[in-house]
């Protein structure tokens, strides 16, 4: 199974407010196992980043104006993530950002069932409890100290982590490789070598067992 971990950073908090996406970053999962495919791009939102946007992920306007669009990237993202389930932590922002970005562009919107909320799941876990992405790193004992700003990548690095041990797959799939068959395996199997260890007694236990004989043979008057 194909999976898709995905995060965005964005000019702010609000889509209402005319907010865009300024990160798009995407780690590729088989089995949830990382299959080293990603997708990653800086976009130039064509507005300003909010002050406290920009104390999130340090992403200036100067530094963005010299980035390609969404509609420049546009293809090659939705070609990542083509039929494939999205791992988002709070998938309601990024939905709202990533179909804003896709109506301007004319293109379909990402649907909700095709998304695995790990926020909802950590909630379902663990209610109470906060589960924040740091929070979820703690929990699970996941190093976060790479993550001194927000970006996209690095998130999603953190996230398909937490999300192994949230659905409690925290050891690879193990999978035999189709070439390998039963057939094959128990063909090497018979014709493997086993050697068995012989164990020789002591002297105190061949003494020991000669005596147990003697006084056996005298009580059945042997």
């Amino acid at each position: 199974m194909i999976e898709i971990v995905l995060d965005t950073e964005t000019t702010g908090l609000s889509v209402e407010k005319g907010h865009r996406i300024v990160e798009i970053g995407c780690i590729e999962l088989e089995n949830q196992i990382p299959t080293k495919r990603f997708f990653h791009r800086i976009v130039n939102p064509k507005r300003s980043v909010s002050e406290d946007a920009y104390k999130v992920h340090g992403y200036s306007d100067s530094f963005l104006s010299t980035k390609k669009e969404f509609s420049e990237i546009a293809n090659d993202f939705l070609e990542f993530i083509k039929g494939k389930k999205l791992i988002i932590h709070n998938a309601e922002f990024d939905l709202g950002f990533l179909n804003l970005e896709l109506k301007l562009v004319k293109k379909n919107p990402i649907l909700k069932e095709n998304v695995i909320d790990t926020l909802e799941l950590a909630r379902l876990k663990f209610p109470g409890s906060s589960v924040s992405l740091d929070a979820l790193c703690k929990r699970f004992k996941i190093d976060n100290s790479k993550r001194k700003k927000h970006d996209a990548i690095t998130d999603c690095e953190l996230l398909s982590k937490v999300y192994i041990n949230l659905i409690g797959q925290k050891e690879p799939t193990l999978k035999l490789n189709s070439d390998i068959r039963l057939d094959k395996i128990e063909e090497l199997s018979k014709n493997k070598t086993y050697y068995k260890k012989i164990v020789y007694p002591s002297k105190d236990e061949l003494n020991l067992h000669k005596n147990f004989l003697k006084d056996s043979l005298k009580k059945n008057n042997f």
